[in-house]
């Protein structure tokens, strides 16, 4: 017997409920309704590790981006203005520490799940 495990990047959800965040129509996910082009374009949307890697890339832009203003207030001072560095700081540092909370949440959420067979 042959059984194979989808990999994490197939899962796929469909929203049902409207309290649910999704960009589908809901009627358009209902069991019996005709039309499945939208079902599709959702599936087609995106997968975990899509939304993973855009996040991880959108983190390490930020903070390449403070290196950027850092090395422009060293260079040219008159040509940036401070609270626009300490901005880019906060929101490296902020994304920073949400990906290290998700991170580890992921591994404690796995960890627990691999111990609960």
């Amino acid at each position: 017997m042959n059984v194979t495990m989808p990999s994490l990047s197939s899962v796929e959800m469909i929203r049902t409920n409207p309290a649910h965040a999704g960009t589908a129509r809901l009627s358009s996910i209902l069991p019996g309704s005709q039309n499945t082009n939208s079902v599709q374009n959702e599936k087609n949307m995106g997968t975990f590790e899509s939304y993973l890697v855009n996040a991880v890339s959108s983190m390490n832009n930020q903070q390449l981006d403070v290196g950027r203003v850092q090395e422009k207030l060293i260079t040219d001072p008159d040509s940036v203005d401070i609270h626009d560095v300490t901005t880019a700081m906060a929101k490296a540092q902020m994304s920073l520490s949400l990906a290290q909370t998700v991170i580890d949440r992921l591994v404690t959420g796995w960890n627990e799940l691999s111990t609960n067979r």
